[in-house]
């Protein structure tokens, strides 16, 4: 089941009796959680009816042993099992999960992996229950989820505006949820995310960010490289090597794409992104870096990845580091 699913049956009221929520992307299952906990139950219904577990400190008897107590004054009680990785012995729910209570709604986050499918717990959620396995997002889809997410909060975004807080937080979606929840509130009646929101109250440069070190490196413009260079590191928090590189190499990707689709293909489609300055990038990139440039630009990405780590390096800062990547790259 989807998340999407889950929270539109919530909403209209309809309940199962155990949602096992697992996976590597925590975004869906805290904000799944968070709605449980806030809405499935009313007010007065909570006071005695909300239970609230961590899995750190719950075994899993004291687990069966909420969902079988009977509901105060309501037809259902909500039990909520956070953090349900740090349990120990958690196969022993086997025999609730098998014959759970029909008036309690068990809500379950394993977060960050998921259950050994072997296992016969496993093989009941999926078989009787609902069970919803999230993953991290790649790239080329966080920005239809940024769209999507600032559409549902009633805005809409600017490409070049979408474009900063994608390469800026990458697929973190807590994080991104939170900053488009922090631009919404700061909006001042406007319906719409520009880029000097997101510089003014996300703290990400219009000017100087990934974003534009990409562009400058496609372009071959060095002296704009070298500017947003210096101010990575004037500026520590605007772009850390340890995600400069990888937006970098993930660029560098998608160049050598183009190089092996050819004309075959919509460029939008291979870079996953219909935004004029983004296909103007990439173009200019192939253009600029031939089929066999590009796969040794990605073979210098790894060394000076490798070199970011102390790796056969002397101890150079992140600055000179980039510096002299970006020169290689470009001449």
């Amino acid at each position: 089941m989807s998340y999407e699913k889950i929270l539109a049956d919530w909403q209209k009221k309809v309940f199962k009796p155990i949602y096992w929520l697992e996976g590597e992307e925590t975004y869906y299952i805290d904000h799944l959680m968070q709605y449980a906990e806030s809405n499935l139950l009313s007010e007065t219904e909570k006071e005695f009816n909300l239970t609230i577990l961590y899995g750190r400190d719950t075994d899993w008897a004291q687990l069966i042993n909420a969902c079988r107590r009977y509901p105060m004054f309501a037809d259902k009680q909500v039990v909520l099992l956070k953090e349900a990785q740090q349990m120990k012995d958690i196969e022993k729910l086997e025999a609730y999960i098998e014959n759970p209570s029909n008036a309690t709604i068990l809500i379950v986050g394993y977060k960050e992996k998921k259950l050994d499918g072997r296992l016969k717990l496993a093989k009941l959620l999926k078989q009787k229950h609902e069970l919803l396995t999230t993953r991290r997002l790649y790239e080329n889809e966080l920005p239809a989820w940024v769209k999507q997410t600032t559409q549902s909060l009633g805005y809409s975004i600017q490409p070049k505006a979408l474009g900063l807080l994608v390469d800026a937080i990458g697929n973190d979606l807590s994080r991104l949820y939170n900053e488009i929840e922090k631009l919404t509130l700061n909006l001042k009646g406007k319906k719409e995310i520009t880029d000097d929101d997101v510089e003014t109250y996300v703290g990400i440069s219009k000017e100087f960010n990934v974003f534009e070190l990409q562009s400058a490196i496609a372009h071959k413009n060095m002296a704009k490289a070298i500017k947003i260079i210096q101010y990575f590191d004037a500026n520590p928090k605007a772009g850390p090597l340890q995600l400069v590189l990888p937006a970098i190499h993930n660029f560098f990707c998608r160049v050598l794409m183009l190089h092996a689709e050819g004309s075959s293909k919509n460029p939008a489609t291979i870079i996953g992104s219909n935004h004029p300055t983004a296909i103007a990038d990439h173009m200019a990139a192939v253009k600029n870096y031939p089929h066999q440039k590009t796969q040794q630009i990605l073979l210098l990405l790894h060394e000076y990845n490798l070199k970011s780590i102390g790796i056969n390096d002397a101890g150079n800062s992140s600055a000179d580091l980039l510096k002299e990547l970006t020169a290689k790259i470009i001449f």
